[in-house]
C-alpha cells in the first residue's frame, strides 16, 4: 500500500504573505515527507476559489518539488482538461517534461473541474465540459507516444504536427481520473485507469465505490482504454492530524474538517463564507458541523462530508485519523480493508498550523508506515516459504 500526501493550498489568511508562506511550507512538508518514507505528493488544480484551493498551477509546484527531492514520487491530480483552461497539446509537452526531469517519479489525473465559478473563468458552462474533457483525455497519451499527431475532433483541431518531448516512462506515466461520483467510478474502471477518490464518507462508503471500480476494470473493453498503459488503482482520501495528545489532534482536525466543508459548501453550493474559530474544541466544532445538515455539512459532488455523531465515539474502531499514531494505524487498516491502494493524506485544511502538519508527518512516518510495512514484509515472507 503506498501513502501519500495531496495538497490544494487551502488557506484562512489570503493575505500575500501567507499565500507565499503555505507554498514555502508545503516544500518544507513534501521534503520532510521524503524522509519519512512517504510514496507521493499529490497536488489539485483549481482556479478562482479563493480560500478553498490556490493551487492554480500544481504542475510548477510539482516541479519545483521534484528538483529538491531525489525518490518521492509527484502526482498531478488532477490536470483540468477545458481546451481554453489547458489544451491537450500543452498537457502533454508539461507531462511529459516533468516526467523527465523528475526521472519517472510521475503520475497524472484528469478531470473537468468541479465549479461554475472555474469553468466560467475560462468561458465555459460547467454542464457541458464532459464531451471536450473525454476528447482531451483519450487525445492527451496519443500525442506523448506517437511521433506526430493529427486530429479533427469535435472540439479539438490540431493539424499534423510533432510534439515534444516524450515522456520518461515508456510509454507514459499512470493515468488516473478523480472520482466523486458513482459515474466517474465506473468510466475510471471501464477505461482502465486509476480512481483517486475521496474519503470523507469512510470505510463503508469507500469499500462501495471499490466494488463498483474493479468490477468496471474487470469487464472493461479494450476500445475503451485510455491510453497504453492500464492501471487498476484505487486511492482514497484520508482527512488526518496525528499527534501524542489525541485531544489536541482532535480539536485542530475537526476544525480543518469543518473549513474544509465550509469551504466546499460556499463554491460548490452558495453556502456562506467559511469560518475558523480557535476557542471551539473538538466537541464543539463536531456540534457545529452536525447544526441543520443530518450530521452532513457538504457535498462534493455525490461525495458527502459527513460529521456525526461518530467523532465522538469510543475510539477502539476508529472513525477518523484524527488522534494519536494508533488511532491512525485503525483507520487506514479500515480503508486498506476496504479496499485502498493508496491512503491520501490531506493535512493541509485551513486553519491547521505548519508545526502541526510536521508533527503529523513525523507521527505517520515513524510509527504509521513502519506498521504496515511490517505487516507488508511477513506476509511476503509468508508466500515465499509456501512457495
Amino acid at each position: 500500500m503506498k501513502f501519500s500526501i495531496i495538497y490544494e493550498a487551502q488557506m484562512v489568511d489570503t493575505s500575500r504573505e501567507n499565500e507565499r508562506a503555505v507554498f514555502l511550507q508545503i516544500v518544507e512538508q513534501a521534503k520532510y515527507a521524503e524522509t519519512m518514507g512517504f510514496d507521493c505528493i499529490w497536488c489539485v488544480e483549481h482556479t478562482a476559489l479563493t480560500q478553498y484551493a490556490h493551487m492554480s498551477a500544481p504542475e510548477t509546484v510539482l516541479a519545483f518539488i521534484a528538483g529538491a527531492t531525489s525518490r518521492i514520487h509527484i502526482g498531478h491530480g488532477v490536470v483540468c482538461l477545458p481546451p481554453a483552461m489547458n489544451h491537450p497539446v500543452k498537457v502533454a509537452e508539461r507531462i511529459a517534461t516533468l516526467d523527465i526531469l523528475s526521472q519517472g517519479r510521475l503520475h497524472f489525473g484528469v478531470g473537468k473541474g468541479g465549479t461554475q465559478q472555474e469553468a466560467g473563468t475560462f468561458g465555459y458552462d460547467l454542464n457541458d465540459l464532459q464531451p471536450m474533457i473525454d476528447e482531451s483525455m483519450y487525445l492527451i497519451p496519443k500525442i506523448m507516444v506517437q511521433d506526430e499527431i493529427e486530429h479533427d475532433g469535435t472540439y479539438i483541431k490540431i493539424p499534423k504536427r510533432p510534439i515534444h518531448p516524450s515522456p520518461w516512462q515508456d510509454p507514459h506515466p499512470p493515468m488516473y481520473m478523480a472520482c466523486t461520483r458513482e459515474n466517474t467510478l465506473v468510466a475510471a474502471g471501464s477505461r482502465g485507469i486509476g480512481a483517486l477518490v475521496l474519503g470523507f464518507s469512510g470505510p463503508e462508503e469507500i469499500a462501495r465505490k471499490n466494488a463498483i471500480y474493479r468490477e468496471a476494470f474487470r469487464t472493461r473493453k479494450a476500445e475503451d482504454q485510455v491510453g497504453f498503459r492500464p492501471t487498476e488503482h484505487l486511492a482514497a482520501l484520508c482527512a488526518a492530524t496525528v499527534l501524542d495528545d489525541r485531544d489536541k489532534a482532535r480539536k485542530i482536525g475537526l476544525r480543518g474538517q469543518r473549513f474544509f466543508a465550509e469551504s466546499i459548501a460556499y463554491w460548490y453550493q452558495g453556502g456562506p463564507k467559511p469560518t475558523v474559530d480557535e476557542n471551539l474544541d473538538a466537541e464543539d466544532h463536531a456540534k457545529v458541523l452536525e447544526q441543520g445538515k443530518q450530521a452532513t455539512i457538504a457535498y462534493l459532488s455525490e461525495e458527502a462530508i459527513p460529521v456525526g455523531d461518530e467523532h465522538l465515539s469510543n475510539y477502539t474502531v476508529a472513525q477518523d485519523a484524527y488522534g494519536t499514531p494508533d488511532d491512525c494505524i485503525r483507520y487506514v487498516q479500515r480503508l486498506k480493508d476496504a479496499g485502498a491502494d493508496e491512503i491520501l493524506f490531506i493535512f493541509q485544511m485551513g486553519g491547521i498550523p505548519h508545526e502541526i502538519i510536521m508533527e503529523t508527518i513525523r507521527n505517520i512516518g515513524e510509527k504509521v508506515i513502519p506498521h504496515f510495512r511490517a505487516l507488508e514484509e511477513a506476509a511476503a515472507g509468508v508466500m515465499e516459504a509456501a512457495e
